[in-house]
């Protein structure tokens, strides 16, 4: 079912991802400004992802899931029919907001469903099948566009629908899944999460410049075609698929630690790379990399889940969420301002910002566990007890 899930998800957001630059800047007419608005409209949901654990006590997790498979397929279907600006704002938060409270819930699932050994590994394995649907979609966008010359109403309402099937497919075929513990339906703050609250807050902030502005760069400043972009999407999709179940793997052997290090170290490398290229090739090569170590954040959530209490994994997911979004609601509109500017400049803010992860990431543990979650702690640990 969560493959599935994910397969719905990402088919959606594919279609969407591959059109909705180029849907911007040819038909609705954005430049950086509008973009910057666009992609604060699009993060609300994910800032207010907290308030899914009020809606668990009207439903279950299973079945907020796929209710926002069906909300992101409902959003990207409505898109191509409303090209003006607030049309397109509208649409992109009902997508949004489907998109990011399936997020919430995929990440508490696997978490509470998958046991400590192996989540690593299987939640690559989920990467992995959303990685090939991605393919297909990208892959069936490049053969109509090029091909068939459809618009981009009718690609938009394709992909919608697509992850609509399979919403209902899950509604009514699937089981009601019981929970192995039962969550708290609450907000969960807690002192002894406080690295990880960190390491979300700036992974939230990086992946903005890298959902944004490494795309508007292949548009705007290399001219790529909506062809072009497809076709570079698909690659990205099918590195992903590759690699994707390694890193899970690799996060097992390595340990969360050093690949959340890694991580970060190859970030600064790409974003410092962006600004210096004036190659599409490389540059395109570039953003294949990005996303690979964008598929090692995996890592983030397996040090939640060794550190944190099985009862909290569905309310801090949506707090996660909802502190991952932070950046992600204030930083587009200042960055897509200073990307008039000089774009460069946003992508040496990117290198700082992959930085301070850098930082965060030396205090991670060896091996992270409830009583060993940080190698520095603000509050003493049997203080923090205490206070909890």
């Amino acid at each position: 079912m969560l493959a599935l899930m994910a397969c719905a998800n990402s088919f959606a957001f594919a279609t969407w991802n591959a059109l909705h630059t180029n849907f911007a800047v040819d038909v609705v007419g954005f430049g950086g400004e509008q973009q910057g608005i666009l992609h604060t409209v699009r993060e609300i949901p994910g800032f207010l992802a907290f308030a899914a654990v009020f809606l668990l006590i009207l439903m279950r997790e299973q079945t907020l899931g796929i209710l926002s498979i069906l909300t992101i397929g409902f959003g990207v279907a409505l898109t191509g029919f409303f090209p003006w600006a607030m049309g397109f704002y509208i649409t992109t938060l009902i997508k949004s907001l489907g998109f990011h409270y399936y997020e919430t819930v995929a990440q508490s699932l696997s978490l509470q469903w998958f046991e400590k050994e192996h989540a690593p590994s299987r939640i690559g394995k989920i990467v992995s099948f959303a990685s090939m649907s991605t393919i297909a979609a990208y892959g069936l966008i490049f053969i109509t566009w090029k091909w068939l010359e459809l618009d981009f109403m009718w690609v938009f309402l394709a992909g919608g629908l697509v992850a609509t099937a399979i919403g209902l497919t899950l509604w009514f075929t699937f089981p009601v899944f019981p929970q192995k513990v039962e969550q708290r339906r609450a907000l969960i703050l807690r002192k002894r999460y406080w690295l990880y609250y960190a390491i979300t807050f700036v992974g939230g902030a990086r992946r903005q410049i890298f959902i944004i502005f490494a795309v508007l760069m292949m548009v705007q400043k290399f001219g790529y075609s909506v062809a072009e972009m497809t076709l570079l999407f698909l690659a990205n999709a099918v590195f992903t698929m590759l690699v994707a179940p390694h890193f899970g793997r690799a996060i097992e052997r390595w340990g969360e630690r050093r690949t959340i290090q890694i991580e970060h170290i190859g970030l600064m490398a790409v974003f410092a790379a962006y600004a210096i290229t004036t190659n599409p090739y490389i540059a395109a090569a570039l953003y294949m990399l990005d996303n690979a170590f964008f598929s090692m954040s995996i890592a983030h959530r397996t040090y939640f889940q060794k550190i944190g209490d099985p009862e909290h994994m569905a309310p801090t997911a949506g707090v996660a969420f909802s502190i991952n979004h932070i950046a992600a609601v204030f930083i587009p509109i200042p960055l897509g301002l200073l990307w008039d500017v000089d774009y460069t400049a946003v992508f040496w803010i990117g290198v700082f910002i992959a930085g301070l992860g850098l930082i965060l990431s030396m205090l991670v543990p060896r091996d992270p566990a409830k009583g060993n979650e940080t190698l520095w702690a603000p509050v003493a640990p049997a203080r923090a007890a205490a206070a909890e």
